[in-house]
């Protein structure tokens, strides 16, 4: 169950990541309300998953399905580049994830 919020967590984490760009600096209140509340959902479900999971392995977890799921839509949504290298080091970022998730 832990590893289920923790993957949730990660998913709010990109939610408030990419919703960050669409609060044009906390100045359009319905995306900002979302955004913060997506922040806090994250941390909340963190906080959860982290009473039985290591602490590094988690936080490390966390982190990483917030870059690969914010780099990923930043691609698709917002036309950032898809270039080669960007993509190898995305790959590189899901083996840790799998990596830390196999030796926790």
């Amino acid at each position: 169950m832990a590893w289920f919020l923790l993957f949730l967590a990660g998913l709010f984490e990109i939610g408030w990541a990419v919703g960050l760009k669409y609060t044009d600096g906390f100045t359009r209140p319905m995306p900002t309300v979302l955004t913060v509340i997506s922040m806090i959902i994250s941390v909340v479900l963190l906080g959860l998953a982290v009473k039985t999971l290591p602490m590094g392995a988690a936080y490390a977890v966390w982190t990483g399905i917030g870059t690969v799921g914010t780099v990923l839509l930043g691609i698709w949504l917002l036309g950032d580049p898809a270039t080669f290298v960007r993509l190898l080091c995305i790959g590189l970022i899901v083996a840790g994830i799998a990596g830390l998730k196999l030796a926790a």
